[in-house]
């Protein structure tokens, strides 16, 4: 009695491959969506219920049941959703960009419940990448890159299982009726071919994004941040306490790199904004700002008296005192803050960078006149040389005219005139007053971040009387004042003090910590001068897990400046790179061969004497290479007989690949004989249009022991397979 034949099912492997990848198009919008969320610009209700929606649809995939809206559904829903978008629009966001994202995000959930064919999911794929692109039009961190790579890894898999499906349908005739002993190896094939293509594609299409479009510059969603304490802490009008609230976040402001210092040996004051009035508990700065002219290579000229620094002829004195100008170029990458100041090394000579029009204000404060574009990256250059103490020290009393503006107090305590002389009492000449004021202040006093708890009517006397301890605020201050009450013109400066270095990336990391006052006093003759009374560390490189997070600024700064931040001067740049770079190659290429010409001129010579004297030596050894090429490009085919000759002799080690080797092998045999099997005929319905009886038999009995061992995995019938298959020779031979 003759073993049932068991029946391959291919359909759990089929439902298998369809469950990935549904997973796989489910992760693709979860990861488009976590990447617009994570922007922070997008709403609460947007957030909730859509983060709901996909939490339902997970719980679905989950437990592995389907939920389709009905078209009789999605179609009313979608003509709804475009009459409440022109609402969105027009009353609700009242922006494009929002109300464009709010329909896309309908969009998915919509596409999420009513997947039925291929172009569905190919439309919710497209869905979850206009989520991605507008999250990289609504932020500027670096934090969308991990972002970004997990949804080209999700895109990646998602492809690959598109492709299992399309192959699976393909070849789902085949799979339960093949004529080739190696077909379960196609799939493998396939993806293997496709999975080089689509990291090409990814790769080219990336490049072709990246280098030739320049972005529009973070400055300008940043020219939107207004209201912060970074920007209103720069402002014309500053209460006291507003720096010491920015520097107690921990935010990045800015890189700066500075031409030759790749260790870090500055320490400078990065100014913002000069402040000349005061009325005991906030500075402000009335003066007028005036433009500044554009040169013809595009940059801003600062000219000297507009800082109110050394005149020319002071510069040369400066040389005969062995003083001579000391000038650095450097270059800022800042963060969007909200600020259009540009934070200079004193004193600076030139500016430049992608700006149409500069001003700068009596205080010497340089700023960009369009304010709605934050300052992002621009290149300068400072003397920050300062004056010799000698010349310092011989100013004279009489003051120009617009220094008496620098000399306004309020109402201040008398014990504040009092402590200053008291101070300055063993000075001869205002330089070493001073240096008295800036030096006692430092020694007397603590620095502090704690802000007093309750407001106090004179914050300055409270300061130098009662508490003893205090922000740079009150320091810079404290010394100002004083300083006019001994008729020595000065001012407070708001910026930013380099404390810290990144030694990878040789730029002064600058974060919102770094906020800092400080004093600037006037000297007739030699301008003004930078002095800071409050107690300082040095400029530092951090260790340990301090040293650990400079990599992950240097991979932030990164992606600042060459990603958000690319523009046209960074095409310039990488073009002239990539010319030069391959102009060199080019160029050591042909020196290389020029220099080792007559080397291997003469070796070519000497092989030609060797084959001339041994020519049946050097035949023989082209022969051999001749075989190792056609080896080498026939690899494939010599595996696959390998593989076939092992089949052959060990069918019983793997029965159903032996079964699909012989039947194929018996229907090229019976092919040649003139019988031959469609694609579209199963083995039993080829079996049966054979006419000839004595032929029928034998295939018979073939296809059985086929099908038993091809389907069954039977390692009996597949040892009988060579003896049945010269039994259908036999028959056709009588």
């Amino acid at each position: 009695m003759p073993q049932p034949i068991p029946k391959f099912d291919v359909i759990p492997l089929s439902q298998a491959i369809n469950k990935y990848f549904d997973l796989s198009i489910y992760f693709l919008v979860l990861m488009g969506f976590g990447t617009l969320a994570s922007t922070g610009v997008l709403d609460w209700p947007a957030i909730l219920l859509v983060g709901a929606a996909l939490a339902v649809r997970g719980y679905v995939l989950a437990e592995r049941r389907r939920i389709v809206f009905s078209e009789r559904w999605t179609t009313p829903l979608t003509i709804a959703y475009f009459i409440f978008y022109a609402g969105d629009y027009f009353l609700l966001s009242r922006s494009f960009l929002t109300s464009t994202v709010h329909l896309v995000l309908f969009a998915v959930v919509i596409r999420t419940f009513s997947l039925r064919r291929d172009r569905d999911y190919t439309m919710l794929a497209i869905l979850a990448f206009l989520m991605v692109l507008a999250s990289a039009v609504l932020t500027v961190d670096s934090v969308f890159l991990l972002f970004f790579g997990g949804f080209i890894l999700t895109a990646v898999a998602t492809f690959v299982l598109m492709e299992m499906r399309r192959s699976g349908r393909a070849a789902s005739f085949q799979a339960r009726h093949s004529r080739d002993a190696f077909e379960h190896r196609h799939l493998a094939f396939s993806l293997a071919r496709m999975a080089p293509v689509l990291v090409l594609m990814i790769l080219v299409g990336a490049a072709a994004v990246f280098f030739l479009l320049p972005r529009m510059s973070a400055g300008y969603l940043g020219g939107y941040s207004f209201g912060t304490d970074l920007s209103t802490g720069f402002s014309d009008r500053v209460q006291l306490g507003q720096i010491g609230q920015i520097q107690q976040s921990d935010a990045l402001v800015m890189h700066i790199q500075i031409d030759d210092d790749p260790h870090g040996q500055y320490a400078l004051h990065w100014r913002g904004v000069a402040l000349a009035n005061f009325d005991g508990k906030s500075w402000s700065n009335p003066q007028a700002a005036a433009v500044l002219s554009r040169q013809a290579d595009g940059a801003f000229t600062i000219p000297f008296y507009a800082q109110g620094a050394a005149p020319p002829e002071l510069m040369r004195k400066r040389g005969a005192a062995a003083n001579s100008p000391k000038l650095i170029h450097y270059r800022v990458v800042m963060e969007p803050i909200g600020t259009n100041l540009f934070f200079l090394a004193p004193w600076a000579r030139r500016v430049s960078g992608a700006y149409h029009e500069l001003q700068i204000d009596g205080g010497g404060a340089v700023s960009d006149v369009d304010s709605q574009r934050s300052v992002s990256i621009y290149e300068a250059d400072s003397d920050i040389s300062r004056p010799a103490p000698e010349l310092l020290r011989e100013a004279k009393d009489n003051l120009p005219e617009f220094a008496f503006s620098y000399l306004q107090l309020p109402l201040v305590d008398p014990r504040v005139p009092r402590l200053a002389a008291q101070i300055t009492a063993a000075a001869s000449n205002n330089y070493d007053k001073a240096l008295s004021l800036e030096k006692y202040l430092q020694s007397h006093y603590v620095y502090t971040l704690q802000l007093p708890r309750t407001p106090v009517a004179d914050p300055l006397a409270n300061f130098l009387f009662e508490r003893r301890q205090g922000h740079c605020e009150y320091f810079a201050s404290s010394m100002a004042v004083m300083l006019r009450t001994l008729h020595i013109p000065s001012r407070v400066v708001n910026g930013f003090r380099s404390d810290e270095f990144n030694d990878i990336t040789g730029n002064y990391v600058v974060r919102a910590k770094n906020a800092h006052s400080w004093v600037e006093a006037y000297f007739p003759g030699s301008g003004w001068v930078t002095f800071d009374p409050t107690p300082g560390g040095a400029v530092g490189t951090p260790q340990g897990w301090g040293r650990a997070m400079l990599y992950l600024d240097a991979a932030a700064s990164f992606w600042r400046e060459w990603v958000i931040s690319y523009d046209s001067s960074h095409q310039y740049i990488l073009g002239q790179s990539v010319v030069s770079g391959t102009r060199g190659s080019w160029e050591r290429a042909r020196i290389w061969a020029r220099l080792h010409y007559a080397r291997l001129m003469q070796l070519a010579r000497r092989s030609q004497r060797a084959v001339e004297h041994s020519p049946t030596r050097w035949l023989g050894v082209s022969i051999a290479v001749a075989l190792l090429l056609l080896a080498l490009s026939n690899t494939e085919r010599i595996v696959r007989m390998i593989r076939t000759g092992r089949l052959r002799a060990h069918p019983e080690r793997s029965p159903d690949q032996a079964a699909a080797m012989w039947y194929e092998r018996m229907s090229r045999y019976l092919e040649r004989r003139g019988v031959r099997k469609t694609t579209t005929q199963t083995a039993q319905e080829f079996v049966r249009i054979i006419e000839d009886p004595r032929l029928q038999t034998p295939v018979a009995r073939f296809t059985d022991a086929y099908e038993s061992a091809r389907f069954g995995n039977s390692p009996d019938d597949a040892l009988r397979l060579p003896e049945l298959y010269e039994e259908v020779e036999a028959a056709t031979k009588k």
